[in-house]
């Protein structure tokens, strides 16, 4: 079952001036830092309330955020949902007839697994599903 916003993904081209930028405009000074090397990113995060806003830049040009860099520029990426079996819920979706970009659950960060739902199935909207493991 999907249970709530997990986080708000944010494309960048540089992490450092996106954690500059963030950090005056919400008065961060801490952010985590990560490097998934599994989806070729290096990330900055940081709680806003409840949620958890994921800036995230490429490692490589031909990562997705690379290329959707390449096409659409920064801004909003993704929004990201908890639930409690990724595979689960991509197999449920995928027979509701959504479209899938993983057919399974995939290493993200926080130590989490996820899996993307393609966003011609999702009104344009990219989404992921996140699991704590």
């Amino acid at each position: 079952m999907i249970r709530n916003i997990n986080h708000i993904g944010i494309a960048t081209h540089n992490l450092e001036t996106a954690m500059n930028l963030y950090g005056k405009i919400f008065g961060i000074t801490e952010f985590h830092r990560e490097r998934v090397e599994a989806q070729k990113v290096d990330i900055a995060s940081f709680r806003i309330g409840n949620v958890l806003i994921e800036l995230t830049a490429p490692t490589s040009p031909d990562s997705p955020i690379g290329k959707f860099l390449d096409k659409r520029g920064e801004g909003i990426h993704h929004i990201a949902f908890s639930t409690d079996n990724v595979d689960v819920e991509l197999a449920r979706l995928e027979n509701e007839g959504i479209a899938l970009i993983n057919h399974s659950a995939q290493a993200g960060a926080h130590d989490m697994l996820i899996g993307f739902l393609h966003p011609k199935s999702t009104g344009g909207v990219l989404m992921e599903l996140c699991q704590n493991r």
